[in-house]
């Protein structure tokens, strides 16, 4: 991301922007980018130069789109349940996945806190930003965001989605210890970025977890657990739920989040009346049935009709609804982009 784009989204979250042309990003990373730039998943995670060369492929064929958190070293869901043990999957061309290390609820009770520095993958992670940030210089770019999954993201994958969300309500005490230690893993992993790297001012987490319990539950499991992770003084928050958010969006600006990347489950100005403007919005045209799928036209008619229906107020960095999602083409983004321009 270069410094005028950081600029210009930092005042847009702020609430300060000026009326001026409308800002564009989107969250790009392995579902998306390695196939657009011509190479498998596998090659994109193991190789430097070419994870660097398609990010920044990227960055030059659309320069009028902000992409967050730009050049992410991350290895798809693996990068922080492999801190844990998990074992990992890394397929050819298919996502990479991460297998639970518990078999019972029992097995919590023997979790041990991760050290970011020395374990799973994320030495690596960080030794490849080291390796890129002087070439990112050189382009213009720096790192800008910490980032991590969120703590309920990562109990699932540690557990097992069903397993997780059973044993909140058969278990609540273990489940708490186990988020616990994820949250105090999550805060050394983000505040080991941000001592490796001066350049960022932002965090981004992934947890679309949240949007798979009620409200009640959000606010006794996910709540305190994201307002201590948010605790940090950084100029944009960013948070990522493409799941429902109807249970837990009106505690996000609480929580100290500033931008919100939703799915398609509520509109943008459902989002904005209940969090009272609150935040900004990064959103929200369909990713898979309009972005992906959808003509040249049909993406800008859809930008269009996203612009008439904006509420007065809303501040709104104009995306897709979560990720970039695979498959999407050149000609798509490039329709997106002319409409706001």
């Amino acid at each position: 991301m270069t410094d005028t784009q950081w600029m210009d989204l930092c005042i847009l979250v702020a609430g300060t922007r000026e009326k001026k042309e409308p800002l564009a990003g989107f969250i790009i990373d392995s579902p998306w980018l390695p196939n657009w730039a011509g190479v498998s998943i596998l090659d994109y995670l193991a190789y430097d130069q070419v994870w660097f060369d398609a990010s920044l492929r990227a960055s030059r064929a659309f320069p009028d789109a902000i992409f967050l958190p730009g050049f992410w070293a991350e290895y798809g869901m693996c990068t922080e349940p492999s801190a844990f043990g998990a074992r990992c999957m890394f397929p050819e061309n298919e996502f990479p996945f991460a297998h639970a290390i518990f078999r019972q609820v029992e097995d919590v009770d023997h979790v041990v806190e991760p050290n970011p520095k020395t374990d799973g993958l994320l030495p690596l992670v960080l030794k490849r930003l080291k390796w890129a940030e002087p070439l990112m210089k050189e382009h213009g770019h720096a790192i800008r965001f910490s980032v991590s999954r969120g703590p309920l993201n990562i109990a699932t994958f540690l557990m097992g989605t069903t397993e997780f969300l059973m044993a909140i309500k058969t278990d609540p005490d273990r489940m708490h210890k186990l988020l616990g230690v994820i949250t105090r893993f999550l805060k050394n992993w983000h505040a080991l970025q941000r001592e490796t790297f001066p350049s960022i001012d932002g965090i981004m987490m992934l947890d679309d977890v949240v949007g798979f319990i009620g409200e009640e539950d959000f606010k006794e499991f996910g709540l305190p657990y994201l307002k201590e992770l948010y605790a940090t003084d950084v100029s944009v928050k960013l948070f990522h739920n493409d799941a429902g958010c109807a249970s837990s969006v009106r505690y996000y600006p609480e929580i100290g989040i500033n931008l919100f990347n939703p799915g398609i489950q509520q509109s943008i100005a459902e989002i904005h009346e209940l969090t009272e403007g609150r935040m900004a919005i990064l959103g929200s045209i369909p990713p898979r049935d309009v972005l992906a799928k959808a003509t040249p036209g049909e993406v800008a008619a859809a930008v269009r009709q996203q612009q008439r229906e904006l509420p007065s107020g809303a501040r709104v960095v104009f995306s897709c609804a979560g990720g970039m999602p695979p498959g999407v083409a050149t000609e798509n983004i490039q329709a997106f982009l002319k409409v706001l321009k």
